[in-house]
């Protein structure tokens, strides 16, 4: 919790003068019953109306003082809530931007969302109470507790008994509820991570009449969220009674005690009203005790979440022999006896992987579903770094390179094609920074998508709705290898990104992509494109089985054969292997 604290150390000055207005609140509270008790003794008995009207005078005066003193602490302690959630939000979203894939796999978008939005706002109004009542109620507590020695020791000697009885009640309660806290905020997690799955899958859904699974799903999500809300604002609301019989005993202890002691002359009225409105005061503070206890158990179960995240190590990161101005010239990609495995994962997805793409070679990678071809892919942009063995580009080590330089050099167009929420242009040109309108028609052309976008209804100015709903996955796909040609990559990947064209419409696209001075490697599972490869890849079980030509593989490889054969029948395989 210390570290996400320190994002108040800006804001410095507002808390000073908050807590000073604060103070000035709790000087007037705790001054306003003396004051009474000294009007009741010296005016109100003596029936001395000059008295009363001077000490009358004083009280509305402070009471006054205290009236602005409160406007403006609630003006500080809102400014300085608000900053603190400002200036958490942005480190949050710039932590996450440096996130490998390694560290999100960590963290599901659903948990990233509520640290972002519920726990963020947690702290913000912890903070807002924390300056204008957390550091009141308890000074008013124990100042309530001094100030009633001060006026009548003997019917203060109730406070030592109560007061250290209360104190370590609510820190056992807050022990308690931080832990429950903490499960309420998983399960807030669980909940929207449950909506997310939901609305992003709607149409899959409704096209596989899952609704009732999908209810049943939420159902279960919102009645655990519920139970365990309703477990911990039961306990949270069960200690405010005891807090308040303990303290109402209090307050009938000092009425029967002050009462017996003023009719035998041993106080004056006014001293048992004094003690009986700081025992009111005391009550109250107490009272408030609840509150805090909850937004504070809230607060500190957010802190630790958002910690987690802002003290997170970021792998891979760019490397202490990094070259500021290394940077990617001819594309030329070797793996060298490369092992990698997921994070958590038991097995390897890459085993002693080797191979060299040459400079603007066309590679095609093949292999069954399952076999590490994404997982090679992500290697090369050093989303995840290797376990074993070593990446070269450009025969340099991969850690010599800068990842803002490296990744500058590359065109990446995953599996799962995503569009943003903006035009054609817009999703075009994310690719490329200051990208010109020229730059964006001609890689919508080479990406044989132009002509699709100008049928639209405001051409390049067509609005797409979100992750691109409102268009076919051939267009999705186009647009996406759109925006990885106008970066005029060195290296260009395509993960199963052609997928959804047909076979007229690859033909061209492939045809285009030649023309750029970059070294290509496609991820498919059609032959047809792999005929059309420099080389091919073939994959099986993260293992390099075979790499040459198609007519080299057909000849060599049984797994190229009967994946030939799937495509153009064994008749094929038969006779191009004979010629």
């Amino acid at each position: 919790m210390k570290h996400v604290l320190s994002f108040l150390k800006p804001y410095k000055i507002p808390i000073t003068v908050a807590y000073a207005l604060t103070f000035i609140e709790l000087m007037v509270e705790l001054l306003l019953p003396f004051f009474l008790g000294k009007m009741i003794n010296d005016g109100v008995v003596n029936q001395d109306f000059d008295t009363i009207i001077m000490w009358g005078g004083i009280m509305i005066a402070m009471a006054f003082t205290a009236f602005i003193a409160g406007i403006f602490n609630s003006f500080y302690a809102a400014h300085t809530g608000l900053g603190f959630a400002y200036d958490i939000r942005r480190q949050l979203f710039q932590k996450i931007q440096d996130f490998s894939f390694a560290n999100l796999n960590q963290y599901p978008t659903s948990g990233l969302v509520t640290r972002f939005s519920n726990d963020v706002r947690q702290l913000q109004n912890t903070i807002f109470m924390a300056l204008r009542i957390m550091a009141k109620a308890p000074l008013i507590a124990i100042g309530g507790v001094i100030m009633s020695f001060i006026v009548s020791p003997r019917l203060a000697l109730i406070f030592l008994v109560t007061v250290p009885l209360l104190v370590g009640f609510i820190l056992w309660v807050l022990k308690v509820a931080t832990r429950l806290f903490d499960r309420v905020q998983r399960n807030v997690d669980h909940v929207n991570q449950v909506m997310q799955e939901n609305l992003a899958g709607m149409r899959l859904i409704k096209a596989f009449l899952r609704r009732n699974h999908e209810e049943s799903r939420f159902i279960n999500a919102n009645e655990s969220l519920a139970n365990i809300m309703r477990k911990t604002f039961r306990f949270i609301e069960t200690s405010m009674p005891i807090l308040l019989f303990v303290m109402n005993m209090s307050l009938i202890f000092i009425l029967w005690h002050g009462n017996a002691l003023a009719i035998s002359d041993e106080t004056n009225t006014g001293d048992v009203v004094a003690i009986v409105n700081y025992a009111m005061r005391v009550a109250m503070a107490i009272s408030m005790f609840t509150f805090m206890i909850m937004g504070f158990s809230r607060a500190k179960a957010s802190a630790e979440r958002l910690n987690q995240v802002l003290r997170v190590k970021t792998n891979p990161a760019d490397s202490t022999f990094a070259n500021e101005e290394a940077a990617v010239q001819s594309g030329k990609i070797t793996f060298d006896h490369v092992f990698f495995a997921y994070p958590n994962m038991p097995d390897n997805a890459l085993k002693s992987v080797s191979f060299t793409v040459y400079p603007n070679e066309n590679m095609v990678v093949m292999g069954a579903t399952g076999s590490g071809k994404t997982s090679l892919f992500q290697l090369i942009p050093h989303l995840y770094d290797t376990n074993r063995g070593m990446i070269y580009i450009d025969d340099q080590p991969i850690h010599a390179y800068r990842l803002e330089n490296l990744r500058r050099s590359i065109g990446y167009v995953p599996q799962n094609p995503l569009l943003f929420t903006g035009t054609v242009t817009d999703n075009i040109a994310w690719g490329k920074e200051q990208a010109t309108k020229d730059d964006t028609i001609q890689a919508a052309k080479d990406a044989q998508i132009h002509d699709t976008i100008m049928e639209l209804p405001n051409g390049y100015e067509t609005k797409i709705g979100q992750k691109g709903v409102n268009l076919s996955g051939g267009q999705k796909q186009r647009i996406s290898i759109a925006r990885a040609l106008i970066r005029q990559p060195k290296i260009l990947m395509l993960d199963d990104s052609t997928s959804a064209l047909d076979l007229a419409t690859e033909s061209k696209l492939l045809e285009a992509i030649r023309k750029y001075n970059c070294t290509t490697l496609i991820i498919t599972q059609k032959i047809s494109t792999a005929m059309t490869a420099d080389r091919i890849l073939l994959l099986d079980y993260g293992e390099t089985l075979a790499i040459g030509t198609h007519d080299k593989l057909l000849e060599d490889s049984a797994l190229y054969r009967q994946i030939a054969a799937s495509q153009f029948g064994e008749e094929y395989t038969y006779a191009n292997r004979t010629v």
